[in-house]
This record gives structure tokens, sequence and C-alpha cells, in this order.
């Protein structure tokens, strides 16, 4: 089947270079030639912005004719397409149905060197075989679009029922979790999830007032967080008490977790695992478990010498998150605060 226009494939192999990426990757990617995307029907900036780091993600995957990728993260598909422009095949996944439709329609011209599966990225060895792929890539958190939909819930600078799910299909919504849970329990999500220093105050604050009228939609809940922390500052008060929810509703980092060691499993040996985050929860999470998979030895004090570690799967790309240039800033400025981890399957 004829595919338009695919662009040459990537002639950049980061595995044969030092694992200091750094310097590499700015020469990588400053010869790389920016492509103009162009979606099926709607244009993909009316829909999902522009994915973050995708000069530095695709000279870190290196795509090319006969190498299979899962992205796990497809949402509006940009990753995804310039990963097929290069000749390989992908394998996308999403929650969020909408994200699928979009996407499905976007990348149709590729025909079967796309498939779509709705999903949890932590579900993937449901879809792909054990050790089947070149490259797994995961772009974590929510997309902009998500956000600035009102019906989603996500936003609290929007009026909308007060939902939060990635898959709208399932599971409770952010008015299940504040209308139901306990100061203590809502606390300690806002606490651990969003390093919200006033997690107690606030979740007194929604327990009172649901006293009176339960939450349903995300202003009011906004409206509750701002009076119980005095106003707003620089930042809104409700912030991280948004991205808690968000993550609880959507247990993101257990996903994030099982994900990691499910593309443990479907990796080639050699297989690169792209993951890129958007805050430290998630980034610190990726690098633990990175670091544990990555040490060739084990020393203990009371150990006569070092031992091999058991759990060694995986060889750094990078021993430092790669960040956005200052050009990416530039034009997008949700790439602020995205990191991109790279490893190689041993």
């Amino acid at each position: 089947m004829n595919v338009a226009s695919p662009a040459r494939p990537l002639e950049v192999d980061p595995l044969s270079l030092p694992t200091a990426l750094g310097s590499w990757v700015a020469r990588v990617v400053g010869g790389l030639r920016r492509h103009a995307v162009e979606g099926a029907g709607e244009s993909p900036t009316s829909f999902y912005h522009e994915p973050v780091l995708m000069e530095e993600v695709l000279a870190g995957l290196v795509p090319a004719e006969e190498k299979t990728f899962l992205d796990g993260t497809l949402g509006g598909g940009g990753h995804s397409e310039r990963l097929l422009q290069a000749g390989a095949c992908v394998v996308g996944m999403d929650r969020d149905r909408d994200a699928l439709a979009y996407a499905g329609r976007r990348l149709a011209p590729f025909g079967d060197r796309f498939r779509a599966e709705h999903g949890n990225f932590c579900e993937m060895r449901s879809v792909v075989p054990p050790r089947s792929l070149d490259g797994v890539l995961l772009d974590l958190g929510v997309s902009s679009w998500q956000i600035d939909q009102a019906e989603r819930g996500f936003s609290f600078q929007k009026d909308g029922p007060l939902d939060m799910r990635m898959n709208q299909s399932a599971g409770e919504t952010a008015a299940d979790w504040v209308n139901q849970r306990s100061a203590e329990e809502l606390a300690e999500v806002f606490f651990r999830y969003g390093e919200e220093k006033a997690s107690r105050r606030i979740a007194a604050a929604i327990v009172a007032a649901r006293e009176e009228k339960e939450f349903t939609t995300t202003l009011q809940l906004a409206g509750c967080v701002e009076k119980a922390m005095g106003g707003r500052g620089r930042k809104h008060p409700a912030t991280r008490v948004f991205q808690a929810l968000r993550m609880a509703v959507n247990s993101e980092l257990d996903s994030v977790t099982a994900g990691l060691e499910a593309a443990q499993d479907v990796l080639k040996p050699g297989g690169i695992l792209a993951v890129i985050t958007f805050h430290s929860l998630e980034d610190r999470l990726v690098k633990t478990f990175l670091k544990e998979r990555s040490t060739a030895f084990l020393d203990r004090p009371e150990w006569p010498e070092p031992r091999p570690n058991p759990a060694l799967a995986w060889d750094l790309v990078s021993r430092k998150a790669i960040a956005s240039t200052d050009g990416e800033l530039a034009r997008n400025p949700r790439a602020r605060s995205a990191k991109l981890r790279l490893a190689k399957r041993r």
C-alpha cells in the first residue's frame, strides 16, 4: 500500500554513542529537518497541541522500515505520525476514546502500518507479543486538549462536570472522590499526589462544604479550595488539588509502574524505552525504576564483595533527563516541565 510521502528514515544510532547524551543529542537534534505535519480532516493544532520533545524522541527511537513501536499514550497521534513517516509500524494505545477516534482518522493514510487499541498502556502485554517491539513511547500526564475541554472536568478554570476520568466509560469520577472520601483520605491524596502543604486544611473545607451541597462541578470545587486558601496567589490555589485528584482518579502512578514492567517484557533486546514526564513524582518513579534495573552490581557494607544485580534489565542511554530546548519552549510553553528518559533493553 502506498503511503503519502513518508520521510526518509533517521540515520542516527544513539546506542553506538557514549552514555553521556547531552552533546550528541544536541548534534543529532540540530541536524534533524523538521517536517510539516498535516492531519486527516482536522488540523492537529485544532484538536491536540504540538507533542513535546519530538526531535529528541525520534533521535532516541531511530524509527525506520522494519521497526515496530508502541505509542502507549497515543493522544492526537503526533509522535506516532512522525514514526510512521519514517517507515515504521506503530501500535497506538489510549484510554481516551475521543483520542483514538481522532488519531485513527489522522493516521488512516498509513494503512495497516498503524493499529489503534483502546486501553491503558500498562495493559500492553495484551496487545503485543513478548519481546516483539523495537521501541515503546510513554508521554505521561493529561493532554492540553483534554484540559481545554470543559466537559472532561480536568480544568479549574472552566466550568464542567467534576469527572477527570481518562476513560469515561469506567471507574469513579472526581466527584465520587470528593463526595465520598474522608477528610484523612482526601488530605493524603492532596499531599501525596499534589505535594500540597495545606492538604489537611483543604480537605476539611471540602468535607464541611459537601455537608451543605455535594460537589458536582469543577468551578464549585475550585471555589471551595480558593476560599480555604484565602484567595489567589501567583498560581491558582486549586492547581495541586486538581492534579492530585486527576492522578488518584486515574491511578496514574500505579499505571506508570505497571507500564514500565510491561515495557520490559514486550521490548526486544536492544529495544528502546522513551518516557516523557511532566512533574517530579512521575520523573522520580521512572528514574528510580531504571536506576535499580541498570546497575550491574549491588554492594552492601556487610557483603565481602559486590554481587550481580538479579534485576538487571536495562542500559541507560542517558544518565540525566533530557529537557526541551529554548527554541521548543518559545514555540510550545507546555514543554517547560517536560523531561525525557531513554533506556535500552538488555
